[in-house]
């Protein structure tokens, strides 16, 4: 307990950003340092493609280049934590590392090859670790502790763009994305990266793209989306983060709220009925399904109150880029006025912590 010491509220809120930033060096000048030492941030996630440039040249060139930018981000909060007196968690550091059309560490930049899950989902176990292996490898070797994989969606639509079109599913069958979804997270957590399943409750009927706009899946989802989590959570040491959908699914909550800013499925069916613990991340709060449908204060208290622990600003679908301190002056606000609960927040950072100490 000696986390909750001395940490104010707003060092709380900092440690459940995730935030995207410029750059593929960093120095005490940087920005993302300077927020760093501001906001106490729980994390960052790098990508390679920056959308206002369309160039790929966000903080991604080479494997050396990736290892020194993380290294210095570590030994940055190591130093500042130091110097504010605060808990000497580390800094999340994550990426995008499916395989296949999701892949930041790509060949060109010299990382090794990988392969999409739904070629992986038709391999044998063996030959699907061989792999994995190398991708956890590589994560490690390069100074991440985060990968935004296993993807659990069940490939219920093979024409859905953002999912079935790209290969990101395993498989149509769930049993068989919960096995692959287990060899990864074993891999992964074999090297000291921590695996993240995603997209909660099921994305894998969709028709649209949620970074584009509004998806509503009620009438094309499944009950059989849920089962690769079912089958998982037997084995609870496996995964300490999920990340969820911004999708519509009226089957789940009938008043139309997207899965991540509802309480109906974030809390009564995910932490109550299926009795999940870790984390809940939310997918990035700047996609449009969720940046142009609530305002930022409303979709971040809606969250937090529907059991939400972490939030993903990726500043990559934004035209401006997101202000820690604003999400955290916000967020401060509504617990402020009572519209979110202190205790709310201390549920998510003592999550955090935990989360953090097998980093």
């Amino acid at each position: 307990m000696q986390h909750h010491l001395n940490v104010s509220l707003r060092e709380k809120i900092g440690q459940m950003l995730i935030m995207g930033f410029d750059g593929k060096h960093v120095t005490e000048h940087s920005l993302i340092v300077k927020q760093m030492a501001d906001c106490y941030l729980g994390g960052v996630i790098l990508f390679d493609y920056d959308v206002p440039s369309k160039q790929f040249d966000k903080n991604i060139e080479s494997p050396s280049q990736v290892q020194a930018l993380n290294a210095a981000l570590q030994e940055y909060n190591q130093v500042l934590n130091h110097q504010h007196q605060r808990p000497a968690m580390p800094l999340l550091i994550s990426v995008d590392y499916e395989g296949g059309a999701v892949d930041r560490l790509k060949a060109r930049y010299g990382f090794p090859e990988t392969i999409a899950a739904n070629v992986m989902g038709q391999m044998q176990d063996e030959e699907a670790r061989r792999e994995l292996s190398v991708m956890a490898t590589t994560l490690h070797d390069h100074g991440f502790n985060l990968s935004f994989a296993p993807v659990l969606d069940v490939n219920v639509n093979p024409e859905n763009p953002i999912l079935g079109q790209l290969g990101r599913c395993f498989s149509d069958d769930a049993s068989h994305v919960a096995r692959f979804g287990r060899l990864c997270a074993q891999t992964l957590l074999a090297k000291g990266v921590q695996p993240v399943y995603k997209h909660f409750p099921g994305h894998g009927s969709s028709q649209a793209d949620s970074h584009l706009g509004f998806v509503d899946v009620t009438d094309t989802w499944q009950a059989i989306e849920l089962e690769p989590y079912r089958l998982l959570f037997r084995e609870p040491e496996l995964c300490h983060m999920i990340m969820t959908a911004h999708i519509v699914n009226r089957k789940l909550d009938d008043s139309g709220l997207p899965a991540t800013l509802s309480y109906k499925v974030l809390t009564e069916l995910l932490r109550h009925e299926m009795h999940y613990d870790g984390i809940i991340m939310t997918d990035d709060m700047q996609m449009k399904a969720i940046s142009d449908q609530f305002g930022l204060e409303d979709s971040l208290r809606l969250a937090l109150n529907a059991g939400a622990d972490m939030f993903i600003f990726g500043n990559q679908l934004a035209d401006i880029p997101q202000d820690p301190r604003e999400v955290i002056d916000l967020i401060e606000k509504n617990v402020h006025s009572g519209a979110i609960s202190e205790q709310r927040i201390n549920e998510s950072y003592a999550r955090i912590v935990a989360f953090k100490a097998r980093c």
